[in-house]
């Protein structure tokens, strides 16, 4: 095996909201890695100093840590620091696909869609987005600009509801991402890179109670149906996965990462929700129920993954 991968350190745990989920992740990573013979350890950044890595003689790093402090390019950057190449986006898409807004922003400059979208501080400019998308025949998300997992998110059908929509998004990020409500089928597209060339996986239609895909659907109980293969025609799953290639590249991704789609049930038009770029290894998690679709195990899933560990700049030597 690569010599990169002679000791190899599972982030997992961590200082974020997503706390809890990650270390369900990281364990699970962990044993995976063992199982196919790595040299791997657990290592928790939130109790332990990120220096440790270079003091112990960590080859490489296999992130499994979810949203802030993890996920959003810092510790991506002390990795490029220490010289330890890593799983994942580099630091600058890690930091760009945490931040809703900014990721939207360049979708859009790329031209690829994604719903009508406004920015709120106050509770006054969360009923101004809800009039602006009542207009156009739209309900409304009200979710933090700066989380995962569903955390913060709730669905907003009445103007009533828009005070204690901030008050949940702006418990966890100072700013609330307003977002037009796409009713229609939820689809999930994983990204992999497989002999250095990114690759779209089999994509994942996700049918929830009510539409409610919220945290604890997601990770706590069985009340959510995944369908792949989706069911979905063979040339529209074929043009969401160019979608999400597309999305993947334009803010520099590498490695692997899983984007969020909503068809519009009346046009077919799929709209590009968010990218994340560490995403869930849990026994309820997207990405490995993907790579089973095509014949990749979860073990083998750690282990590609893990051999496309880089840094994103090569190591310079000074004389």
């Amino acid at each position: 095996m690569n010599e990169l991968l002679n000791k190899v350190a599972v982030l997992f745990g961590g200082a974020s909201a997503e706390r809890e989920i990650s270390l369900m992740s990281g364990t699970a990573v962990l044993k995976a890695l063992q199982s196919q013979g790595v040299n791997a350890f657990a290592f928790d950044p939130a109790v332990r100093d990120m220096g440790d890595l270079k003091r112990e003689g960590f080859t490489a790093a296999h992130i499994a840590l979810h949203g802030r402090f993890g996920e959003d390019g810092t510790v991506q950057g002390a990795l490029e620091l220490l010289g330890i190449p890593y799983t994942g986006p580099g630091v600058m898409a890690s930091a760009i696909a945490i931040d809703k807004r900014m990721t939207k922003r360049i979708w859009e400059a790329a031209g690829l869609a994604t719903p009508l979208w406004r920015l709120a501080s106050q509770p006054s400019e969360v009923l101004a987005a809800f009039a602006l998308f009542k207009q156009s025949g739209h309900k409304m998300i009200v979710k933090p600009a700066l989380e995962g997992s569903s955390l913060g998110l709730t669905k907003v059908s009445d103007a009533a509801h828009c005070d204690a929509a901030f008050a949940a998004a702006s418990t966890l990020d100072g700013q609330a991402l307003c977002e037009a409500w796409i009713e229609g089928d939820e689809v999930t597209c994983a990204v992999l890179e497989m002999d250095g060339r990114p690759t779209a996986l089999p994509l994942i239609r996700i049918a929830a109670p009510d539409g409610d895909y919220d945290f604890q659907n997601k990770y706590y109980t069985d009340a959510v149906k995944y369908h792949v293969p989706s069911g979905l025609p063979q040339t529209e799953e074929a043009a969401i996965q160019s979608l999400v290639l597309r999305a993947f590249a334009a803010i520099d991704c590498r490695g692997w990462a899983r984007a969020d789609v909503m068809i519009d049930a009346k046009t077919r038009k799929p709209y590009l929700l968010e990218i994340n770029t560490s995403p869930g290894m849990t026994s309820h998690s997207l990405v490995p129920m993907a790579a089973k679709a095509m014949g990749l195990s979860f073990e083998q899933l750690c282990l590609r993954i893990l051999q496309s560990a880089r840094l994103d700049h090569a190591k310079v030597a000074h004389t």
